[in-house]
């Protein structure tokens, strides 16, 4: 598999949020890269869980700590060294995040300071990439996409929690991490919407699908017509890559935030996704009801322009839309019809898939 991403091969890489759906799926990438991955994550988030059906604790330091306590995140980043470190630990549902807002706050905004203040006393090269989000931006519902350079905002917990991550790491950016000679490189990656097997969220439309449709029951749908850049997991993942990547190399892309979604094709409504997902399993049936009682907030559009990664990194999207239904679906397929699925292996296969794609369609990051 020689591509760019060669470089993290027996890197030491420092994964938060490592049992959640995105970072289980980066641990897996990166496994197969050759690299020496270390996680950090209080919990498995999902009964059902990727991570678990992976069987990745078992090739993985496996550590548990909560990324709110600065003391056992501080001791991790000693230990281990990083050579890149990935931070997906968060509240990553916006509907837990309105019941728990406090938490929320805790975990996405005093989580992401734990981990800045942390790396002030690395003094051995280090990348930082933070996941935030794409409801970071100020979200007005205009038709074309948001670029790094619009105004952040926040009308609901989640949105604005990740909105306070961004503006602690662009403090320490400019406070500390833009010194010359620092030894601390970071960047920021935006993306939203992700889709894929092994997603078992609650609240999620696909994951909420597949666990109904799996036991033959009727999915009930708020808001059909919500419009959303759906893209699968690998996606994003191989953008936050190029990014550490990039960053190891050049350190005029230091403090630099990106984002990674899919292009304008690939903007389908709620309803639509739907419709397509069912051409991939048997027997479905869902209704809309957008429900009674206490209504939040819900963006009804939003899309990024990614153009920043095009220009500066050579990123774009690899996948169709169609594609990224077939990727998650077929998952499923296989995890549900086969109970002796090897899902480790399963998740590697659609990685190599992906991977060919890639190179078929001479992505960037493909090459050496």
């Amino acid at each position: 598999m020689d591509s760019k991403f060669d470089i993290f091969r027996e890197k030491n890489i420092l994964v938060t949020g490592h049992t959640g759906f995105k970072g289980s799926w980066l641990v897996s990438w990166l496994k197969k890269l050759g690299a020496n991955v270390s996680g950090f994550s209080d919990r498995v988030p999902t009964i059902s869980s990727h991570y678990v059906e992976t069987g990745l604790d078992k090739i993985i330091a496996d550590n548990r700590g909560d990324i709110t306590d600065y003391v056992a995140i501080k001791k991790i980043i000693n230990d281990f060294q990083p050579d890149f470190l990935f931070h997906l630990a968060a509240e990553a549902l916006v509907g837990d995040a309105y019941l728990n807002p406090r938490i929320a706050f805790q975990t996405n905004a005093i989580g992401t300071v734990n981990v800045l203040e942390a790396l002030r006393e690395v003094d051995t090269p280090t990348v930082a990439i933070f996941i935030t989000s794409d409801k970071v931006y100020d979200n007005v519902e205009w038709i074309w996409g948001y670029r790094e350079t619009d105004p952040m905002g926040g009308k609901d917990p989640y949105s604005a929690s990740k909105g306070m991550a961004e503006l602690a790491i662009r403090s320490y950016f400019h406070s500390y991490y833009n010194k010359p000679n620092c030894p601390i490189r970071i960047g920021i990656g935006r993306a939203g919407n992700v889709i894929g097997g092994g997603d078992w969220a609650t609240n999620r439309l696909v994951p909420d699908c597949i666990k109904s449709w799996a036991d033959r029951k009727q999915v009930t749908i708020r808001n059909m017509d919500a419009t959303r850049p759906w893209q699968h997991v690998l996606e994003p993942l191989s953008g936050y890559m190029l990014l550490a990547k990039n960053l190891y190399a050049d350190s005029n892309f230091n403090g630099e935030a990106f984002n990674f979604g899919p292009t304008e094709e690939n903007n389908y409504s709620v309803r639509e996704l739907i419709t397509t997902m069912q051409g991939y399993w048997k027997n479905v049936s869902w209704k809309s009801d957008y429900g009674s009682g206490e209504k939040h907030h819900e963006a009804g559009l939003l899309k990024l322009n990614c153009d920043k990664a095009l220009s500066l990194l050579k990123w774009k999207s690899n996948l169709s839309y169609i594609e990224t239904v077939e990727f998650t679906m077929e998952w499923y397929k296989a995890f549900y019809d086969d109970k002796n699925v090897n899902v480790k292996a399963l998740t590697d296969d659609q990685i190599d898939k992906y991977v060919s794609i890639a190179k078929d369609r001479d992505m960037v990051w493909t090459k050496k």
